[in-house]
């Protein structure tokens, strides 16, 4: 694993950056694959990256969009990280509607769309092995709490190895997520965090010795490249 850590002056300053390496990783992705996938987060600290880059102009028809992780609601329900995804930046660009592979959220139940979801990832990838496709981006958040994706301290979810897609729960609430295995078969992993009260949490997953379980953030280290996106006031203590 390669892991870097850049601590950057403001959140302006990470969105920039974080833009940077995701068209550098793209141009690589088409050059070499033909086409590039990423995996996107919720959450407000990403949308205004989503905003810049609906304002680039890119080879939309290569790019494939996922979610590594989903609220368990409709796609139209003001928590959707696809429908904050869809107005910051989707319904902005000229995207084939084929490229957007949201998370399914109209199921029975929950684990009938995890299914789902990670049967239509092994399609997409033609993966019918043991070895987990790989996608060149996952983008992620971590929380006060030192979650990622929907993969929360203490949970069934940090207990699954041997599938892409399972379901998370916050306090009751269930989720779609990728598995830690998953994330970490990609080429690339970005954490973005912002904010002050996130320097507890961090502290314990750059910690040589700690528990995975109570900070699951721990638990991603990628085959590939893992980038930690800090603005300053998350990342003070970390700086040189």
């Amino acid at each position: 694993m390669n892991k870097t850590v850049e601590v950057l002056s403001d959140k302006p300053a990470l969105v920039a950056r974080a833009l940077e390496l995701i068209l550098s990783k793209l141009e690589t992705a088409i050059e070499q694959r033909g086409q590039f996938t990423i995996a996107l987060s919720g959450g407000s600290t990403p949308k205004p990256l989503y905003e810049a880059i609906a304002n680039q102009k890119l080879p939309w028809d290569k790019i494939h969009l996922f979610w590594g992780d989903e609220r368990y609601v409709p796609s139209d329900h003001p928590d959707s990280n696809e429908l904050m995804t869809r107005r910051a930046w989707l319904d902005h660009v000229d995207i084939p509607a084929a490229n957007i592979h949201p998370v399914p959220t109209l199921e029975a139940n929950p684990e009938l769309a995890a299914a789902k979801y990670e049967q239509q990832l092994k399609e997409f990838f033609n993966s019918s092995g043991v070895a987990f496709p790989s996608l060149d981006v996952v983008l992620l958040g971590m929380g006060d709490d030192a979650h990622t994706a929907s993969l929360f301290p203490h949970t069934e979810a940090l207990k699954v190895s041997d599938r892409l897609v399972t379901v998370g729960n916050k306090d009751g609430n269930l989720r779609i997520t990728f598995t830690y295995p998953f994330i970490n078969s990609a080429h690339s992993v970005i954490f973005l965090v912002t904010g002050a009260n996130k320097r507890p949490a961090l502290a314990q997953v750059f910690a040589p010795v700690a528990d995975d379980f109570t900070y699951p953030s721990r638990l991603i280290q990628p085959q590939g490249e893992l980038w930690w996106l800090l603005d300053a006031a998350a990342g003070l203590e970390l700086q040189h």
